[in-house]
C-alpha cells in the first residue's frame, strides 16, 4: 500500500476537470486499498473501485477534504524536515539515561537491559 505522501497530494485540475484525490479520501477517514482505489484513467484521477460500507463522498466533499489535508500537511513540514536530522531515538534515550534524566523505575528497567546485554 502506498503511503499518503506518495499519493496524489493536491487538488488538481486537468483539462478543466476536477480530479479526485486519494489524500482527500484519506482526510475523510477512508483507507487506500481497503475502502477505495484511485487510478488515473488518462483524463484524470478517478475512483476506480469503492469497497467501503460508507457512501462514496461527492467530488466536492473530496476536494474540500483535500484542501484541509494539504493545509495540515504544509503546516507540519518542519516536523518532516527535522526527523532525518535528529539523532536516533535510541541515542536520545541512552543520552537521557546517562544524564540521569529518567525516573528511578525507568532507569532501573533500562539498566536491567544494559546489564543483560553488556558491551
Amino acid at each position: 500500500m502506498l503511503s499518503p505522501m506518495k499519493l496524489i497530494s493536491a487538488v488538481s485540475r486537468w483539462q478543466g476537470y476536477n480530479m479526485i484525490t486519494a489524500n482527500g479520501l484519506i482526510q475523510l477517514g477512508f483507507v487506500p486499498d481497503v475502502d477505495f482505489r484511485v487510478e488515473d484513467d488518462g483524463s484524470g484521477a478517478v475512483i476506480k473501485e469503492w469497497w467501503s460500507a460508507s457512501p462514496q463522498p461527492s467530488e466536492a466533499e473530496i476536494e474540500a477534504a483535500d484542501v484541509e489535508y494539504q493545509a495540515e500537511h504544509d503546516s507540519t513540514e518542519y516536523q518532516r524536515l527535522r526527523v532525518p536530522e535528529y539523532p536516533s531515538i535510541g541515542d536520545q534515550l541512552d543520552s537521557l539515561f546517562h544524564a540521569g534524566a529518567f525516573p528511578a523505575d525507568m532507569a532501573a528497567q533500562l539498566q536491567a537491559v544494559k546489564d543483560k546485554y553488556p558491551r
